[in-house]
């Protein structure tokens, strides 16, 4: 059962709002927020609860990293000899 505190209500007597789905966020937005994460969680003050949903938020958001670099990746072009020419990240070459 999750604890509750007076700081999981905002002064009207509502709960904050849900922060928005890690699909939805821009890299650095994402990675920012994970970094807090990792902060919070590295200094152990966290009930076991927070620190259960802050490792799967975690999680979600290193996904939606991950996957916004590879995107990236397949997106760069090399400009050669006037001709753009798709990145090959295996070798790091244009191809």
């Amino acid at each position: 059962m999750a604890r509750s505190n007076a700081n999981d209500k905002l002064d009207n007597g509502t709960s904050p709002p849900a922060p928005p789905a890690a699909s939805e966020m821009k890299y650095e937005a994402a990675l920012a927020e994970l970094e807090q994460i990792v902060h919070n969680m590295e200094g152990g003050q966290l009930p076991l609860e927070e620190s259960i949903a802050a490792y799967r938020r975690g999680s979600d958001l290193l996904r939606h990293c991950q996957q916004q670099l590879s995107d990236a990746e397949r997106k760069i072009q090399v400009l050669e000899n006037g001709a753009l020419r798709d990145f090959d990240s295996a070798s790091g070459e244009a191809q």
